[in-house]
């Protein structure tokens, strides 16, 4: 689509956040990429971002859905080929059936945003769009009946696991799943003096009920622009990911590990809580580590060793000297935040999650014999997945007599195993999964 994108530098506005908006969904769909490295807000003002990340997420969130409604629209399947006519095609669907931007503003729009070379699909996308506007709720219904993957916008293998795991609640994590999250800020320091600098500023936001760092906002906005963000005074991280760092009990002094470290937010979050502490902040990728960097460098703080290395084989990285605490924030499926990552949707599969599960119990069978007995460690996902929690630190258990669970605070989540699930949308959070393991002295 690259023609598209040079489209989308001269394009009126409107035509070409549609634009770039299609080119972004193009690529998660065709390509493989994560949303957030598809969409391209060079040189736009902060309405027409907030459009573009609007219009993008939002037809990938529901895309699943909308690909069912074109196929039902179209006289004949595109040729695979066409993926920005298609793209194209379901974020015209999307303002339709999602937003308020009025029909004739939508489809007009992104007919205009087709590239020259695709001028023959004129004629195709304004039929198929206003054939749509005329009936969307008949055409939504049918699609609907299709099956329940289509009509809640998520593969069916993922709907049949969280039935199963979620006999009570699957739906709701479904619903969840296709809410818009908040925009949530960590912040350091007197909480409500940073509401009342942010309610200054004219930016709407409240307290999180729960976590009493958090604050949500009311509305998208560039990060940079908040009041202490360059500073390092808020940094972005949803409720359920900040608890991460109290329940890790740090006390001054102690030797701690963070073996899956990047991108750094619960690092800093550490850091914060106990500036004190020997921190080792691992993770095997470069690329992720200059994200830690780049974090750290931002909040003005720093481990006492930042190295890239594999937390599973601590004998090429470890100096022999056993830690206080561990954390193991693990690689996971990603389960737990389709709300704020809706490309998970479509990057992620099945298959997928027997290697995860065998890296997470490689971290925990890697990382158990370096920690000091008395010591503590806590296991944690973004996924919702027993197979990735619950289960990952039971095999633990069964193998390692000496590795005790100890309670967690009970006003959120519920019980899972040895540890505690939060589902997505619980107190307004994402999906996480919390374990802590005291190793009991011999």
């Amino acid at each position: 689509m690259a023609e598209a994108s040079k489209q989308a530098q001269a394009a009126p506005r409107g035509v070409a956040v549609r634009c770039r908006a299609a080119t972004a969904v193009s690529g998660v769909l065709h390509s493989g990429r994560r949303l957030e490295e598809a969409l391209d807000y060079q040189g736009l003002g902060r309405s027409d971002r907030a459009l573009l990340r609007e219009l993008a997420t939002g037809t990938v969130r529901w895309a699943i859905r909308l690909r069912t409604v074109l196929d039902d629209l179209l006289d004949r399947p595109l040729p695979r080929r066409e993926t920005e006519v298609e793209a194209l095609l379901l974020v015209g669907l999307y303002q339709l059936a999602h937003t308020n931007i009025p029909p004739y503003a939508a489809v007009s729009a992104t007919v205009g945003a087709l590239s020259k070379s695709k001028a023959w699909a004129r004629r195709l996308i304004n039929g198929v769009l206003r054939r749509f506007g005329r009936e969307p709720g008949q055409r939504l219904a049918a699609a609907d009946a299709r099956s329940v993957g289509v009509a809640n916008a998520h593969p069916e293998w993922l709907v049949i696991a969280l039935e199963a795991a979620y006999p009570d609640a699957w739906q709701g994590v479904l619903d969840a799943n296709n809410q818009a999250p908040p925009l949530t800020l960590r912040v350091v320091g007197d909480r409500a003096a940073y509401l009342a600098e942010l309610a200054a500023a004219g930016i709407e936001a409240q307290a999180h009920p729960l976590v009493e760092t958090a604050v949500n906002l009311k509305s998208f906005r560039p990060v940079a622009s908040l009041p202490g963000f360059p500073e390092g005074r808020a940094s972005v991280q949803d409720a359920a990911a900040q608890l991460a760092a109290p329940l890790m009990e740090t006390r001054s002094g102690e030797r701690v590990l963070d073996a899956c470290t990047a991108p750094g937010g619960k690092l800093a979050h550490l850091l914060s809580q106990t500036p004190d502490l020997h921190v080792t902040a691992l993770d095997p990728d470069s690329d992720r580590l200059d994200r830690t960097r780049e974090t750290l460098e931002r909040t003005g703080l720093a481990p006492e060793a930042l190295l890239r290395g594999d937390a599973a084989r601590p004998q090429t990285w470890w100096d022999g000297v056993p830690f206080d605490r561990i954390l193991i924030d693990a690689p996971c499926s990603g389960s737990g935040v389709i709300r704020r990552h809706p490309d998970i949707k479509h990057l992620r599969r099945p298959e997928d999650v027997g290697p995860m599960e065998d890296r997470q119990q490689a971290l925990l069978e890697g990382l158990w014999p370096i920690l000091r007995p008395g010591g503590k460690l806590l296991y944690v996902t973004c996924s919702v997945l027993p197979e990735e929690n619950g289960e990952r630190v039971a095999a633990l258990q069964q193998a390692h007599p000496e590795a005790r669970a100890e309670p967690l605070p009970q006003q959120w989540g519920r019980p899972a195993g040895p540890g505690c699930q939060i589902l997505p949308g619980e107190a307004g959070t994402d999906g996480f999964y919390y374990a802590r393991l005291r190793k009991e002295t011999p």
